[in-house]
This record gives C-alpha cells, sequence and structure tokens, in this order.
C-alpha cells in the first residue's frame, strides 16, 4: 500500500519511504502529518529489500527515510542528482551506507540515537537466559515429548563482561548487576559514577575481560577502529563453559573467528547480528553447537520503534527547515 500526502504541491520537496517493518507503520504513518506542512510525502507500507523497486521508489526523492536497506555507491550515485538528505532508522548506519561517499555527493545522512538501548539490553539478557536456563528450547521439548530432564544454569554470582560502556553496555551492566552478577567492564571512554556505583572491575584491555569474565558482551559501535577487535585470540582465552553474547554488530568479531571457537564445542553463543544479513540458510553459524541464534529483533521493541521514527521525523524536518538533527 502507498501512503500520500500534498503529492499536488509539485513545488515542495519529494520525501519517500520507500519501505518500511510492519509494525513501524503505524509510528511513520502519525508522523507524516507533520513532514507535510513542509513536503510532499510517499509512504511505502510494505518491507522490500529489492534493490531495484527501492531504487524506483527513490525516484526524484529530495528525502529518503530509510531503515534495513543497503545503499551500495552506485545506488547513491543513481540517486544523488535529486537525494539530499537521508535518514536511517538506527544507530548502526554504516553498515549500510558509505557516510563518507555520500557527503562526497552532498548527501546528508542521519540516524538515530539510544532509542533501543534497554531493548538492546533486554534481548542481551534474554539470550544469556535462554542458554542458562533453556525455557524455549524445554517449552518446545515439553510440549514434543511429554517431560525431558534438564540441568540449568544459575546467573547470579557469574562475571559478566562488558567490552564498551555506552548507552547499551551501560544499561547490560545494570541489569546484570540486579541480577546477582559480578562486572568487569573495558572501555575507552567509562562512566566512572556509574562503574562505582555498580562496584565494577575497570579491566585493562579486552584480554582481561576474556581471560576473566564466564559472559562476555560486547556493546560497541561498529567503525574502523572497531572492525575485527576481538580477534581468534581473545575467544581462545573464553574458559570452558564461557558464553558469548552479541547483540551489537557481528563485524566487531574477526571473520571466522567465532565460528571456529563454537565449533570445538566447550563454549556457548547467544547471536542477535550476523555478516551477512539475513543469514544465509547455508551459513556455517546455523550448524554449530551451543548457539542461540535470533534474527537481529533486539531493537524492535514498540518503545524502540516509536523512538527511531520520532528521531527521523526531527531530522527531515530540521533538514526541510535549513538545519540539522543526528547527523552522521
Amino acid at each position: 500500500m502507498i501512503i500520500e500526502r500534498n503529492m499536488e504541491h509539485t513545488d515542495l520537496p519529494l520525501v519517500v519511504i520507500p519501505a518500511c517493518f510492519p509494525s513501524m507503520a503505524p509510528y511513520l504513518e502519525r508522523g507524516l502529518d507533520v513532514i507535510a506542512t513542509k513536503a510532499r510525502v510517499r509512504m511505502h507500507t510494505d518491507m522490500t529489500l529489492d534493490l531495484d523497486e527501492i531504487m524506483a521508489r527513490l525516484e526524484n526523492a529530495n528525502v529518503a527515510m530509510t531503515t534495513g536497506i543497503h545503499f551500495n555507491n552506485a545506488m547513491l550515485d543513481a540517486l544523488a542528482p535529486t537525494l539530499r538528505c537521508l535518514t536511517f532508522g538506527g544507530t548502526g548506519v554504516a553498515n549500510f551506507v558509505d557516510v563518507n561517499h555520500a557527503h562526497d555527493l552532498d548527501i546528508m545522512v542521519c540516524n538515530a540515537v539510544h532509542y533501543g538501548d534497554n531493548a538492546v539490553a533486554e534481548h542481551t539478557i534474554a539470550l544469556l537466559f535462554e542458554i542458562t536456563h533453556k525455557a524455549g528450547r524445554l517449552d518446545v521439548r515439553t510440549r514434543a515429548q511429554g517431560w525431558p530432564g534438564s540441568d540449568i544454569t544459575e546467573i547470579g554470582g557469574m562475571t559478566m563482561g562488558i567490552v564498551g560502556f555506552g548507552g547499551i553496555g551501560h544499561r547490560v551492566a545494570e541489569l546484570a548487576h540486579g541480577l546477582g552478577m559480578k562486572l568487569i567492564v573495558w572501555a575507552r571512554h567509562p562512566d566512572t559514577e556509574t562503574l562505582d556505583r555498580l562496584g565494577v572491575e575497570r579491566a585493562d584491555s579486552i584480554d582481561d575481560v576474556f581471560a576473566k569474565a564466564d559472559v562476555v558482551s560486547p556493546h560497541l559501535a561498529l567503525n574502523d577502529a572497531t572492525r575485527g577487535i576481538i580477534t581468534a585470540r581473545h575467544l581462545d582465552m573464553l574458559h570452558p563453559g564461557a558464553i558469548f553474547l552479541n547483540t551489537a554488530r557481528a563485524e566487531l568479531v574477526e571473520q571466522g573467528a567465532l565460528e571456529r571457537r563454537l565449533n570445538n564445542g566447550d563454549i556457548f553463543a547467544g547471536l542477535d547480528v550476523f555478516d551477512p544479513e539475513p543469514l544465509p540458510d547455508d551459513a556455517p553459524l546455523r550448524d554449530c553447537p551451543n548457539t542461540v541464534l535470533t534474527p537481529h529483533v533486539a531493537w524492535r521493541s514498540d518503545k524502540a520503534l516509536a523512538g527511531i521514527v520520532d528521531q527521523n521525523i526531527r531530522s527531515v524536518v530540521a533538514f526541510l527547515d535549513g538545519e540539522s538533527y543526528n547527523i552522521v
């Protein structure tokens, strides 16, 4: 379905939403009237990742509001004659757009920040619970088999190691602390007040985290400095029975290193992010032992979706007013 506003006013800029997640559509639709005071608006309510279709829908767009769409440089080049602003429904825009190339084409890129700190943190802990308490898997087995026996593992008393201490890492630490876990954190710019309040051990290096923690969870933005920052050597430091969680970005881990470590069969992993996405049917991770996999949904809570849309609409309105908001 296509929803339009103000299309008869051809003198106004054109804002296009070429695709959206169904759960995001109601929030976007409610915001269209705000944009329509300054521009024409066309919203496609389905979610397609077909790039030819995306390009057709963005023809003559001055502003593109996007989520989950990977723009290669050829696409940006083709859109550049009219496109002046691209908003991305998330924080990791560098995974989806070559920001420097967009800037070279005079395309403003805006993202959303801190909208999903709590949602992603909760999902991180949910993966931990599924690994240790197996509630989802035991539900399936109980329905199919009647009364399967299984031991579980308590989280209280474990050491949670966190790599990176921004909004999400901060919230994970609070939740883990509330569960009775000990904490060790490595961060370039630590929030000392929070670290002191939670009784966190401050790691001198990432090595310390992997060597000491029972559970390791990275919470870093993906950029040139963090890509591959977690290496095979780090993963080899995990003791048997340790748990690796990743709800941040798969590319933080050296390519292939996690699969190799998991194939030893002596650690566990809870993963919500992959490279590439969607996860291919023949991806080695699908066959790795001791894993819980979810399809990059940690950010998709009702509150987070509303926050994304609100920030993206603010970015569009600011751009149309000759100002800026959440520029990358």
